[in-house]
């Protein structure tokens, strides 16, 4: 093969500039929790991620005024003004900061609901591994590959990317708006989301004719990245058609570049209401990190952190109205969502540092209105490792999406989650959802019965020659070769033994002539 066609074939994954920016394949981390309604049409539920870059600020966010003495005695430099915190109707113990106008009217509405003191035991302060704990669902001692998004998408669609798009999901199955894919949607296999900048000016892939990919392991990489980039190509023109579909949005967003979370999330509402069966989309918003001039020396209700609440709060109220602006506002909720939450007391240069357990908002018209869990208890006197306790594991939040707002049967939510979480009320049951659709399996690739209690079958189909066949757990560690020979052209069968393993998602892995397929296993 020469080298020239390597580097032109690879070079074909990494990006399609578009409305500013580019589609990129996934296979660096994110993707998320939506294949329950894949097959459901325009009329399934969506959920919305945002992501708070940096580690937000939730004491300054909601501020506990049944303790205001001790919130202002622990952080002067950056304590809110008892009088400049906005007022939540039926909550008179707390206020949202003064910049959160916009995201007060929604609340006053019954459109947020609140979920106080939200992390996980035994934090950790690294902005790096806490988002990974936090996009991988695993516990802060364990270190996990796969996102918990991505291990609910391998078990609904098997062998992704493999035969996809195709008539039942024609669709990505989750979308980035950025240039960077998340571990949350890394699957056992590869991360099944598409990075989406602008679905307006797609740049057309060249692939071209290539040689057939040798009989190496640089081979199977290489075909596995032409497959991974056609695939790009097919998805960039649905979404492009998506896009095509709205002729109008709302004007309540703020001008073009004003508000970038603002901007991702006025695609990702024309996405939606383009007509595309995509069930989770995240968007981001940086600058939480606010160790240096969080607030403005002489008015602690403006600077850095007030600018960028403002701009989440103006973004989330822009984007509701136009979901009702055009008619899809009863199938989206959003989620925010951030690594950690900061100190107890503040720093010297007007800012905070890195904490623990920190407020998470959900809102769209299906949520329960109101707060849920109490303020936070401040220390009479506190140190500098004081820290928010936890009152509510991130986990639970995410089981409680997955299983209200997806209608996912909770024993394929603890396998997702590697344990079981209880579940917390966040929606309102007074819609009729669309039921979980049964997981579709290739025929000539299929594990059965799946689930599985002690021993299963898998059948797979080949050509002549080298089959190799493993099996993985969930984090990504090899736990048998089930074959490593030479097999006959045909569909073969053998059958393996999981009865010792603990209850779970595992992957059946299979190479053969340059090809690599994946299907999800689940351990009953």
């Amino acid at each position: 093969m020469k080298r020239r066609d390597f580097i032109k074939n690879a070079a074909a994954l990494a990006a399609l500039p578009g409305l500013g920016g580019i589609l990129s394949a996934g296979n660096t981390d994110p993707r998320a929790w939506i294949t329950a309604l894949a097959n459901a049409g325009e009329t399934g539920r969506v959920l919305v991620l945002l992501q708070l870059k940096g580690g937000n600020d939730g004491l300054n966010t909601l501020i506990p005024l049944d303790q205001y003495a001790a919130y202002s005695n622990a952080r002067k430099e950056v304590a809110i003004a008892r009088s400049a915190v906005l007022p939540l109707d039926g909550y008179a113990n707390c206020g949202f900061h003064p910049a959160m106008k916009a995201l007060q009217k929604r609340f006053n509405e019954g459109k947020v609901r609140i979920v106080q003191a939200v992390g996980y035991p035994s934090q950790n302060f690294s902005h790096f591994r806490s988002t990974d704990i936090w996009m991988s669902a695993s516990d802060s001692t364990e270190v996990i590959n796969t996102g918990w998004a991505g291990r609910y998408l391998d078990s609904q669609y098997p062998g992704f990317p493999e035969a996809y798009p195709n008539a039942s999901m024609p669709d990505p199955l989750a979308i980035e708006v950025g240039s960077v894919l998340s571990l949350a949607f890394q699957g056992g296999e590869m991360n099944m989301s598409m990075s989406v900048t602008d679905p307006a000016n797609f740049y057309k892939l060249m692939n071209g004719i290539q040689d057939p990919p040798p009989e190496t392991p640089a081979g199977k990489e290489l075909a596995y990245i032409r497959t991974t980039s056609l695939q790009t190509n097919a998805y960039a023109s649905v979404i492009m058609e998506a896009a095509s579909t709205v002729a109008q949005q709302s004007s309540a967003y703020p001008a073009e570049g004003e508000n970038a979370l603002a901007d991702k999330l006025k695609i990702v509402a024309r996405l939606i209401a383009g007509g595309l069966k995509t069930k989770v989309y995240l968007v981001s918003l940086s600058g939480f990190d606010t160790h240096n001039d969080q607030v403005d020396e002489t008015d602690s209700s403006q600077g850095l952190h007030a600018s960028l609440l403002g701009k989440v709060s103006e973004a989330i109220d822009a984007f509701m109205t136009d979901l009702d602006f055009l008619n899809i506002a009863n199938r989206v909720v959003g989620m925010t969502f951030s690594e950690f939450g900061r100190r107890i007391i503040a720093n010297k240069s007007f800012g905070t540092d890195h904490g623990a357990a920190a407020p998470l908002f959900l809102f769209g018209n299906r949520v329960v209105p109101g707060i849920l869990g109490e303020n936070p208890t401040l220390p009479a006197v506190p140190v500098i490792s004081s820290n928010i306790a936890m009152q509510y594991d991130f986990r639970a939040v995410y089981a409680t999406v997955l299983n209200q707002w997806f209608k996912i049967d909770k024993n394929l939510v603890d396998a997702v989650l590697l344990k079981s979480f209880t579940t917390l009320p966040l929606f309102r049951d007074d819609e009729t959802s669309v039921p979980e659709l049964p997981a579709g399996a290739t025929g000539t690739f299929r594990v059965f019965p799946n689930p599985v209690h002690d021993e299963a079958r898998l059948e797979f189909e080949s050509g002549a020659g080298t089959v190799l066949l493993e099996l993985y757990d969930a984090k990504g560690a090899l736990l048998q070769t089930l074959a490593d020979r030479e097999f006959e052209a045909g569909t073969h069968s053998i059958r393996f033994q999981v009865a010792g393993f603990t209850a779970g998602i595992y992957y059946v892995r299979l190479y053969h002539a340059g090809n690599r397929q994946t299907i999800a296993v689940l351990k009953q």
